[in-house]
C-alpha cells in the first residue's frame, strides 16, 4: 500500500512538471515563433488558425478514426449553439489578441497584466448573476488590480498598443469562463478536455479563418511568408495540443487546489525565465513587487472558490481558468 502511494505521488509530479514545462514552454515558443527574425512570421492570426486546424484534426483522427480517446456524450445541437459557439469565438478572440500582444510587450509583462483574470471573471459573472458581490470578494479584487497597477508602474518601456491588446485577450477569456460556468452550471454538461477540444476547436477555427483572410493573408502574400518552416509549425501546434492533454492528466490525477498552486509557481517561472531569454524583458523591483502583490490577492480568490465548491450547498461549481480544459497557448494558459 506504501509503496503504491509512493508510486502515485511520483506520477503525481511527473504530471505536474509536464504541465508547468508545456505551458510555460509554449508561451516562450510562441514568442519566438512571433517575435524571431530567424522564423519570420508576425502574424499572431495565422499562428492561432494553424494551432486550432491542428487541434480539429487530430482531434478527429484520435477520436473517430484511431478511436483512441473518447468524446462524452450529451451533445446536443441547443447546447453547441448557445454555449459552444459563444466558448469557441472567445477562445478565438483570447488568443488572437493574448499572441498580438507578443508582438508589442515582454512576455514577463504580459503574465503580469494577466494577473487581473481573476477580477474580469468576477465582475462579469456578477453582471450575468453567477457571482454574488461581498465585502471580501471587493477586498481581494482591490488587492489583485492595486497589484497589477503597481506592476504596470514598474514597467520601464510600456507599450499601450500592447498593454490593450492583452487586456481584450483577458476579457475574452474571462468571457469564455462565464460561458464555461453557464455549460456546467445551468445545462448541467460535464466534458472532458479532450471532448472540449474536440467540439471547440473547429468553431475556433472557423472564427479565427474569416479575419485571416481579410487582415493578415494579404501581408503575408505580399511579404512571401509562406515559406514558414514545416517542421517548426508542426512542434509549434503539438506543444499546443500536448498542453491540453497534460491539463487532463494533471486534473484526473490532483485536485483543483494542486493544479491551482502548479499554476501560479508556473506564472512566476515564466516571468523570471523570460528576463533571461528575452531581450525586452527589462524588470524592476516595483515590477516584481506590485506582481507579488497581485498574485497574493489570486492567491486569495483561489482559496475562496474553493472553499466555495467544497461547501455542501454547491455541489456542482465550476472549475477556474486554472483547471479548465483548453488552456490558452498564448497566455496560460
Amino acid at each position: 500500500m506504501a509503496d503504491q502511494r509512493s508510486k502515485d505521488g511520483v506520477t503525481t509530479y511527473i504530471y505536474l512538471l509536464i504541465y508547468i514545462a508545456l505551458s510555460a514552454g509554449q508561451i516562450f515558443f510562441n514568442k519566438w515563433v512571433l517575435s524571431s527574425k530567424e522564423i519570420n512570421f508576425p502574424y499572431p492570426l495565422g499562428l492561432t488558425l494553424l494551432h486550432m486546424v491542428f487541434s480539429s484534426v487530430l482531434c478527429f483522427v484520435l477520436t473517430k478514426v484511431l478511436k483512441i480517446l473518447k468524446v462524452e456524450e450529451g451533445m446536443t445541437l441547443e447546447i453547441y449553439t448557445t454555449s459552444v459557439i459563444p466558448i469557441g469565438a472567445m477562445f478565438a478572440m483570447t488568443l488572437w489578441l493574448g499572441n498580438t500582444a507578443y508582438l508589442y510587450i515582454s512576455v514577463a509583462f504580459a503574465q503580469m497584466l494577466k494577473a487581473i483574470m481573476p477580477v474580469a471573471v468576477f465582475v462579469l459573472g456578477v453582471a450575468a448573476g453567477l457571482e454574488i458581490m461581498s465585502c471580501r470578494m471587493l477586498l481581494i479584487m482591490s488587492v489583485i488590480s492595486f497589484g497589477v497597477v503597481v506592476a504596470s508602474y514598474g514597467e520601464i518601456d510600456i507599450n499601450w498598443v500592447g498593454v490593450v491588446y492583452q487586456m481584450g485577450g483577458v476579457v475574452g477569456e474571462a468571457l469564455r469562463l462565464i460561458f464555461m460556468e453557464i455549460l456546467v452550471k445551468r445545462k448541467g454538461l460535464k466534458l472532458n478536455p479532450i471532448s472540449i477540444m474536440y467540439y471547440v476547436s473547429p468553431c475556433s477555427a472557423i472564427c479565427l479563418l474569416i479575419p485571416w483572410i481579410f487582415l493578415e493573408k494579404p501581408k503575408m502574400d505580399g511579404n512571401g511568408t509562406w515559406n514558414f518552416p514545416p517542421l517548426v509549425l508542426i512542434l509549434n501546434s503539438l506543444c499546443t495540443f500536448a498542453l491540453n492533454l497534460s491539463v487532463f492528466l494533471v486534473i484526473s490525477h490532483t485536485s483543483a487546489l494542486t493544479i491551482r498552486v502548479a499554476g501560479v509557481v508556473k506564472d512566476w517561472i515564466v516571468v523570471l525565465v523570460s528576463a533571461l531569454l528575452f531581450a525586452d524583458t527589462k524588470l524592476t523591483l516595483i515590477n516584481l513587487f506590485g506582481y507579488g502583490i497581485a498574485i497574493g490577492g489570486v492567491a486569495a480568490y483561489n482559496n475562496h472558490k474553493l472553499k466555495k465548491e467544497a461547501s455542501p450547498s454547491n455541489p456542482i461549481e465550476p472549475q477556474t481558468d486554472e483547471s479548465l480544459p483548453m488552456i490558452s497557448p498564448s497566455m496560460e494558459k
